[in-house]
């Protein structure tokens, strides 16, 4: 045993290590959240099985699993990357968390990270699970897998951008309510699970330039049509991903 053995070493853990910390311990806290799970995990995998068992919406030629599927993909982004974070960030906040988290020797930026990284491991967990579930239905998947990532990604960063933004400028309570509500409206009206030539040209025109109408068709385009990079959605979700993400960046209040 030498001298040293139990002498105190002051000072912060390496930073990838605190991290790491934090992002295991907000994926712990996602996953134990009963509100959470319910729209991450059950809603998503009630919705793609009874709407692909029953015959509720027309979703044109072929299975309608084939439909849906790309669409509650995009969905359980959503409601990860934008429902779910703005709500825990939004209390966090109330409560005081993020304050205290921002005077810790984690870097503020640092804790934005995990808090990616917490929502990427929740997506991947949830993207398994209904791909499973999907497959089980019948449903075929084809075209790139590249161009699905890069979908997923940017889905991700715009929804992420859009969700802190929410959760950094109004109060919980407003958070809460908002967030529920936008998730709500974009299910029915962003192509999801109901087609968007089912809506009028005028209407359909906007909703088609919404995030998850983009990331939903792109997924479609891919999934489905087997095509190998939509541009046209990919562009749309770019933006919405550099909009959120830098006015989340410029207006995130911490207190």
């Amino acid at each position: 045993m030498s001298a040293g053995t139990y002498t105190p070493r002051p000072g912060a853990a390496p930073l990838s290590r605190m991290i790491a910390a934090q992002t295991a311990f907000e994926t712990k806290m996602l996953l134990r959240n009963g509100e959470q799970l319910l729209l991450t995990v059950i809603i998503p995998s009630l919705l793609l099985v009874l709407f692909s068992a029953v015959d509720i919406v027309d979703t044109g030629a072929g299975r309608s699993v084939d439909f849906l599927a790309p669409g509650i993909l995009a969905l359980a982004v959503m409601s990860t990357a934008f429902t779910g974070q703005a709500i825990a960030t939004g209390f966090e906040r109330r409560y005081g968390v993020l304050k205290r988290l921002g005077a810790s020797p984690l870097p503020r930026w640092a804790l934005m990270t995990s808090k990616t990284l917490s929502v990427i491991v929740t997506e991947v967990l949830q993207i398994v699970l209904l791909t499973v579930i999907a497959l089980l239905l019948g449903w075929s998947p084809h075209g790139s897998p590249l161009a699905v990532l890069l979908l997923l990604v940017l889905g991700t960063a715009a929804f992420s951008g859009l969700g802190l933004l929410m959760a950094g400028t109004l109060k919980a309570e407003a958070t809460l309510a908002a967030a529920n509500l936008v998730f709500l409206l974009l299910l029915v009206g962003g192509g999801v699970i109901v087609p968007m030539d089912k809506f009028p040209g005028g209407v359909r025109s906007v909703l088609e330039l919404l995030p998850v109408s983009a990331l939903s068709d792109g997924l479609r385009d891919v999934l489905q049509h087997g095509a190998s990079m939509p541009w046209a959605d990919l562009g749309i979700v770019a933006v919405w991903a550099v909009l959120g993400l830098g006015a989340a960046a410029r207006y995130f209040r911490w207190e």
